[in-house]
């Protein structure tokens, strides 16, 4: 019997759903994007397999796309949603940035998502020093996130990491460094899609954005 804590890379996670190359997925390389309206809470249970195996909680990182209302407004529905399945958020931010074209090499202004990286790395230590979990679970193909699953590992050996790399990613050395890792099958996405309409206690409904499907 182990207590899980689920660690979501929203990013990481959005992306892999949203688009990936086309040689991973020639019949289809937008095949994934109509699992965006996801229950993570469901996706979790997926990877909970062994007999007596409780998961304690669900995090799910994200950060909110502040220049572009329509994201946040589609961002919010959703979230509202998670956080109804009892998902619990936690924000990063935007940073504004210049970037040079790789073309014209002149610097453009553009957006990077940060903390997330940081904000996973502080959760997964900060749980294990509280021993709120046996087994944790990030769902991510960053490598960035390995050498606070290294420290986790050295510090608490008793305590195991796995890893599920999103669909239609690949993250060799995750899987390497971790004490067990999981496929993310379609089935997994097909299962735990949240209700459309989707009805809170209140009685209000959240609809899944249009672009979504």
């Amino acid at each position: 019997m182990s207590r899980i804590i689920v660690l979501i890379d929203g990013f990481n996670l959005y992306h892999a759903l949203d688009f990936s190359p086309v040689h991973k997925r020639p019949d289809n390389p937008l095949r994934y994007r109509k699992y965006k309206w996801l229950n993570l809470a469901k996706l979790a249970e997926c990877y909970a397999i062994e007999p007596g195996d409780t998961i304690e909680g669900v995090y799910y990182f994200t950060a909110l796309a502040y220049w572009n209302p329509s994201k946040v407004s589609r961002h919010q529905t959703y979230i509202a949603a998670l956080e109804n399945e009892g998902v619990q958020v936690i924000y990063g931010e935007f940073k504004d940035k210049k970037k040079r074209c790789t073309l014209c090499h002149k610097l453009f202004p553009t957006h990077e998502e940060k903390q997330t990286d940081v904000n996973i790395a502080v959760t997964l230590f900060q749980f294990a020093v509280e021993n709120q979990y046996d087994k944790v679970i990030i769902i991510s193909g960053d490598t960035d996130q390995l050498p606070a699953v290294r420290l986790v590992q050295s510090k608490f050996p008793e305590k195991k990491v796995g890893v599920v790399i999103p669909i239609g990613k690949a993250s060799e050395d995750f899987k390497k460094t971790a004490d067990f890792h999981y496929k993310m099958r379609e089935k997994h996405l097909q299962a735990s899609l949240l209700d459309d309409p989707y009805t809170l206690p209140s009685g209000n409904q959240l609809v899944c954005p249009p672009s979504w499907k």
